[in-house]
């Protein structure tokens, strides 16, 4: 019996997540976010007057349709997208462009292929003295469960460990947010199980702010403090969903279950056949 009820949490290790306070000031600060695009002589509509707020050690999910702007949001808040209207402001200060402290984890495509897990992991910190890196390396490579596998190749890995490679090398440099874009939407369902599990040991470890961009509602209602549902055409904010569960989450409990049929439901989805 024990086995069974383990089987239906996402437990880890200690220790175990904390919501932020929603007192203090806002880390991240979107308001009045338009983006438009030039398409065949006129221009798209790609995001409308987007506006949320997201705070120090917060875990937010952008949750909405393919084509609703997630990425492109993600995409203005990280810096590479200048918006037609509106602003980015982190820790008060205007979001210009790419800023070093806040790190990006792609669905695929985010590791050296030509570079061992302990070169992957120690790219970033290289102007670190020898002895530093050293230990910072081993140190994410034993928490993101790599060891042994220090000198193998990306090519060597499974799909899994490849994720973990390459959150460990985002965590390395020491950045104070990091953006998730849909990071384990190409792995089986066993394996994204397990890495929102790890996810979220690392997140009560670090305490990082996190954006983390899915489609995939039970990741939403397993990882977040706040779900930011978004509607596409032009993609805007139609909801902002406070999940408050404990950590670990009982993903058979009742209150879990209310939270997943009302994503559902926002997102148009319920009782369809």
């Amino acid at each position: 019996m024990r086995s069974q009820n383990a089987a239906k949490r996402l437990d880890v290790a200690a220790p175990t997540p904390s919501p932020p306070s929603q007192a203090q000031p806002a880390k991240l600060s979107v308001a009045g976010l338009t983006v438009t695009f030039p398409v065949d002589g006129t221009h798209r509509t790609v995001l409308e007057a987007i506006d949320f707020e997201c705070h120090e050690g917060e875990l937010v999910c952008l949750l909405g349709p393919s084509g609703c702007g997630k990425s492109t949001l993600l995409n203005v808040i990280g810096g590479f997208l200048k918006p037609t209207q509106g602003q980015v402001l982190i820790d008060g200060a205007p979001v210009t462009g790419p800023d070093p402290r806040r790190i990006f984890v792609f669905q695929e495509r985010g590791v050296f292929p030509w570079l061992t897990v302990e070169g992957n992991i120690g790219f970033g910190i290289q102007h670190l003295p020898a002895e530093e890196r050293r230990q910072r390396v081993a140190h994410y490579v034993e928490m993101v469960g790599l060891r042994g596998f220090e000198r193998a190749y990306p090519a060597e890995l499974s799909g899994g460990m490849k994720q973990r490679l390459e959150v460990a090398r985002a965590l390395a440099v020491g950045p104070d947010m990091l953006y998730l874009d849909e990071s384990f939407g190409a792995l089986d369902y066993i394996t994204r199980h397990n890495l929102r599990r790890e996810l979220l040991h690392l997140w009560a470890t670090e305490r990082k702010t996190i954006l983390f961009v899915t489609h995939d509602i039970d990741e939403s209602v397993q990882l977040a403090n706040r779900v930011v549902v978004m509607a596409a055409r032009p993609g805007r904010i139609q909801r902002v969903v406070d999940i408050d569960l404990p950590y670990p989450r009982d993903i058979s409990s009742a209150r879990y279950l209310r939270y997943r049929d009302e994503l559902l439901e926002e997102l148009g989805l319920a009782h369809q056949r």
